[in-house]
């Protein structure tokens, strides 16, 4: 697949969006992954085109079922309100790209994980798990630093060449076997041998591999790296794995990696035992020779001949255990003292002994390290299967939890749309005592209705809820409702700004609203407060042809107006109202936002005014009741 070629990208972001990730490979790699995020970190690239270059990339149904900007600012909405309960990246960047469609096996498929989702997130520790989920993400693609402290020693210029082929000369120094100087300046050399020809029986400090030996039998670290750079993320998936009751081979992964970590080499452990042995034995000799009782003949002696026997006993016995000292604190056993008092640490022997025993240290830490190395390179595959597994499972543990703390219901696909206890959701979460959820039906043969009422009494509320359910059923999710009837539509429509139909808008209007009719399309359309100032007659007229055109369709449309009268004088469709009961002791608004089938709903004016009515007297009370009676 070529970037270029892909609808709506061009030649000039194609090159913008390779210059950004460094190659058209590395873009389609992130995109397989669907790391939105980072397209959207490109200039210019808001995170709704990056979702839609994405989605086009990877074959994803377009968003041609949001046909309006209210539309897509609903979607948006419920979007969001799911990326509140992701945790990674990587869940965020899927949610981003869940997106309404009409594939009736794929929603259900989807509809199906997602309850699923929410009977777990039920009796999970959501809390523990989202404050694990905090160090949890990609793992991070590591290589070594420059080793300097480390040579590789070849014997050829052929074995040179394919070693630096093979860019090991990245990690560490690469040594030919003629230009060897001392190897003592190194902690550790690599023999990379074909015929062993080099003699160095007296380097600790030299590890042989084979010239057929991989790279990680040469360099470890080119595998350790990995591991120990993501320790922390590893952890991590190992204890949500725990949690989730996942097998993990990241017990293995992790007891490897801390057994490395006590394998170190340390070079003061030695000056430390050998000062700490001087300081005991130099105590122990003065109190022993405080004890010895000389002869005159052992003074002559001492001065002619020097050490007498009794102090060289006391000298071999103290020195003996002070070996023994030396040994169980380093595990070598060495004298590194000059005979004297107090005792003088030969600097020479004690150079030697460490060079010999840290070269033969460093040797047993290197062959470790291969020997882990091998073993957690096989392992790597199932660890990233693991790691992606866990981020998958953030995914759907926040659509679980959406539905969980929305308590969301599996909608039924139908023939119209129909619901019962619906709520907004903005109202979702607030104290339900205080929230009336409301019942709703639009079904043919009356698959359009008017929506009348009080003002504030819940109309526009109505019809995003309506909106939220059709979207939600068609991405795939439970809905806000108790139990749902939807039908799956091609395309949404809403319009929520006030359109004023005199003389002078026809024209606007009749190019916004007529080609939606004419599609062939089944339509969902949601008209919010569409309002006649002038030319009424013929405003009415227009907009009653528009309700008899989707009459005949597959469509479905909800229109809130105040012109319902006057329209049912052209045309016969069903009227909706939400009433307005009265008016509190607070003068609220008293409203049943369940909407009454086929009922005009009183007007807030007249409520308002019937109360202020039967508060008033006399000559007042007499023009008020002349203005109801106007009602």
């Amino acid at each position: 697949m070529d970037l270029r070629d892909i609808k709506g990208i061009g030649d000039k972001l194609a090159s913008r969006i390779i210059n950004h990730f460094g190659s058209q490979e590395e873009f389609f790699k992130a995109a397989s992954n669907y790391e939105v995020y980072r397209l959207a970190s490109m200039e210019g690239i808001s995170q709704r085109r990056a979702v839609e270059i994405i989605n086009t990339v990877l074959g994803n149904p377009s968003e041609e079922f949001l046909k309006t900007e209210r539309a897509v600012q609903i979607y948006e909405e419920i979007v969001q309100r799911i990326i509140h309960y992701t945790n990674t990246e990587y869940a965020k960047n899927r949610v981003l790209l869940l997106g309404p469609g009409k594939n009736p096996e794929l929603i259900q498929k989807n509809l199906q994980m997602v309850m699923e989702a929410k009977e777990k997130a039920a009796h999970l520790p959501r809390d523990e798990l989202r404050n694990l989920f905090k160090n949890v993400n990609f793992s991070q693609a590591t290589r070594p630093r420059y080793d300097t402290s480390k040579a590789i020693l070849v014997e050829s210029r052929e074995d040179y060449s394919s070693l630096m082929d093979r860019e090991l000369n990245q990690y560490a120094q690469i040594i030919h076997i003629q230009e060897v100087g001392s190897l003592d300046e190194f902690e550790l050399v690599v023999y990379v041998y074909r015929d062993g020809a080099l003699e160095l029986d007296n380097t600790p400090n030299l590890a042989m591999v084979n010239c057929d030996a991989e790279d990680l039998e040469i360099v470890p670290e080119i595998v350790l790296s990995y591991y120990q750079e993501n320790q922390i993320l590893l952890e991590n998936i190992l204890k949500i794995r725990e949690i989730l009751g996942y097998p993990s081979v990241l017990g293995d992964v992790l007891s490897i990696l801390d057994s490395l970590k006590a394998s170190g080499v340390d070079e003061k452990s030695f000056d430390t035992a050998v000062n700490q042995a001087k300081e005991w034995a130099d105590k122990e000799l003065e109190d022993a020779i405080k004890k010895v009782d000389l002869s005159g003949v052992e003074v002559l002696d001492l001065l002619n001949k020097g050490m007498s026997p009794k102090i060289q006993e006391i000298f071999d016995k103290i020195l003996k255990d002070t070996v023994k000292k030396i040994k169980d604190d380093t595990g070598v056993s060495f004298d590194p003292f000059i005979q004297k008092y107090p005792l003088e640490i030969d600097e020479q022997e004690l150079e030697r002994i460490k060079k010999q025993e840290l070269g033969k240290e460093y040797v047993r830490v290197f062959e470790e390290k291969v020997n882990a190395a091998s073993q957690l390179y096989l392992l790597k595959g199932e660890v990233e299967k693991e790691i992606q597994d866990v981020l998958e499972f953030d995914y759907k543990f926040a659509l679980g939890c959406f539905a969980y703390y929305y308590d969301l219901h599996a909608p039924q696909m139908g023939d119209g749309f129909c619901f019962k206890e619906g709520l907004h959701l903005n109202l979702a979460r607030e104290d339900s005592s205080y929230i009336q959820r409301i019942n709703y039906a639009l079904e043919s043969p009356d698959n359009v209705a008017l929506l009348t009422g009080a003002n504030s009494g819940g109309k526009t509320t109505l019809l995003e809820t309506l909106a939220q359910i059709s979207i939600m059923s068609q991405m795939g999710l439970p809905v806000c409702a108790r139990e749902a009837q939807v039908k799956l539509v091609d395309e949404l429509y809403f319009f929520s700004k006030k359109r004023s139909l005199d003389a002078g808008a026809f024209e606007s209007f009749l190019s916004t609203f007529m080609p939606i009719v004419v599609r062939e399309e089944d339509k969902l359309i949601l008209l919010d407060e569409l309002e006649a100032i002038t030319e009424l007659e013929a405003a009415v007229k227009i907009i009653s042809s528009f309700i008899n055109f989707i009459q005949d369709s597959e469509s479905f449309a909800v229109i809130v107006t105040h012109m319902a009268r006057e329209i049912l004088k052209n045309t016969a469709v069903r009227v909706d109202g939400i009433e307005a009961q009265g008016l509190d002791e607070e003068y609220n608004l008293i409203v049943d936002r369940t909407p009454r089938m086929n009922y005009f709903a009183r007007s807030t004016p007249e409520l308002i005014l019937r109360m202020v009515y039967e508060k008033s007297d006399g000559k007042l009370r007499d023009i008020y009741g002349k203005m109801l009676e106007r009602f």
